[in-house]
């Protein structure tokens, strides 16, 4: 047998602006004159999410004259290719095959950029495209939303549902830059603004009390969605994600514990119940109450944190309870489900992240399922929902 190690280092880099697309702003042009081996402009592709284009009149326009003023570095090969987003687009293969031909059309090589513009789904989208052509194409991602800038959109994850399961087809690989434009978020309606909070509170239940406790204290600001804290949650959720992946020594997954997925099995489930009529932050949310709750019952957290947690994301503006989770089968609440296709995501072994106190997190390998019907029926009753026998 041979066998030799083959050390291979990326750069991951997040970088934060206002107007990306303002001509005097050289954050696009100088990240990739930095990186320019061939001597003269490189080409650039860009895929435009269709909600981002309708919701930002002028945007086109805008990306045109950058590239025109930048022309010395940035060659820009067509008018955006427009795509669909939101958590749709990722059950519609031939939208992959669309990036593909653009690709092949324009003859985008690995020397090539591809700049796509986008909320977290469609991030997703596009990152399987540019990362499976040519074996991969230099993606700067520019993510739109607060969840794609302070999460999704500044990891390495790629992917497209399938089997109708969440991501079922897709791939690590390590964007060549996300630049998160802040002024995107002032474009988002009330419900999408605030769903990159939940993501920002979860990370920091699991890695950063100091973080947590800044959150506490702009909680009443951040359910009105006030510019200030909002950009500084964004780029606290952002930093804290990224160090997750550059420094857990596990970034593309190898292992079987995944502490951003904290609330996660139960979310992607009620997302997949209500036909992503419930949208990922509100998911998450029900996903994080649920298991702080089942951690109370299972003696990992104490009651008064529980509830100081519980109260958080209320104040911020999440509701703790969907209708959806009361859905049955066979006398057996369908979310239940979730736990099996997330232990088969993860390849075999069951690995639930659960927080014991603000700031730390403990993986376990198997669920009491009475005691998350225990969790799920005092939130039911929390907010006041009829329980429904079976």
């Amino acid at each position: 047998m041979i066998q030799r190690s083959i050390p291979i280092t990326f750069q991951h880099r997040v970088a934060f602006t206002h107007g990306a697309f303002d001509a005097m702003n050289h954050t696009l042009r100088d990240l990739v004159a930095d990186a320019c081996e061939l001597g003269g402009p490189s080409k650039v592709l860009v895929l435009l999410d269709e909600g981002v284009a309708e919701s930002n009149s002028g945007l086109e326009n805008q990306i045109s004259s950058y590239f025109a003023k930048h022309s010395d570095t940035l060659n820009l090969v067509g008018p955006p290719l427009k795509l669909p987003g939101g958590e749709p687009c990722k059950n519609n293969w031939s939208l992959v095959e669309k990036i593909w031909q653009a690709i092949e059309f324009h003859k985008i090589c690995r020397h090539s950029y591809i700049v796509a513009i986008g909320g977290g789904a469609f991030l997703d989208l596009t990152g399987f495209g540019a990362s499976t052509a040519h074996r991969g194409i230099r993606l700067i991602r520019m993510p739109t939303t607060t969840l794609s800038q302070g999460d999704g959109g500044v990891g390495v994850k790629n992917g497209v549902n399938f089997f109708n399961k969440k991501n079922w087809v897709g791939n690590f690989a390590v964007p060549f830059a996300i630049i998160n434009d802040l002024d995107f978020v002032s474009s988002l309606p009330p419900r999408a603004c605030r769903d990159g909070i939940i993501e920002a509170i979860k990370v920091a239940l699991i890695r950063d009390r100091d973080f947590y406790a800044f959150i506490l204290e702009n909680a009443a600001s951040l359910g009105r969605l006030e510019k200030h804290p909002l950009e500084m949650t964004i780029r606290r959720s952002a930093e804290n994600h990224v160090d997750h992946i550059a420094t857990s020594g596990d970034p593309f997954e190898y292992g079987s514990a995944r502490p951003l997925d904290f609330g996660h099995w139960i979310a992607h489930k009620l997302e997949q119940i209500s036909n992503f009529q419930v949208s990922h932050g509100e998911a998450v949310a029900v996903g994080m109450a649920v298991d702080i709750l089942y951690s109370v019952e299972i003696g990992l957290l104490d009651k008064a944190t529980a509830e100081e947690i519980l109260n958080l994301i209320e104040t911020v503006g999440f509701s703790l309870w969907s209708a959806f989770l009361e859905e049955k089968e066979g006398g057996r609440p369908v979310v239940l489900a979730g736990l099996e296709e997330f232990r088969e995501h993860l390849g075999g072994k069951l690995t639930i992240t659960l927080v014991p106190k603000i700031g730390d997190k403990v993986e376990v390998n198997e669920m009491d399922e009475t005691a998350i019907l225990r969790a799920m029926t005092i939130l039911q009753k929390r907010a006041g929902a009829p329980i429904r026998k079976a």
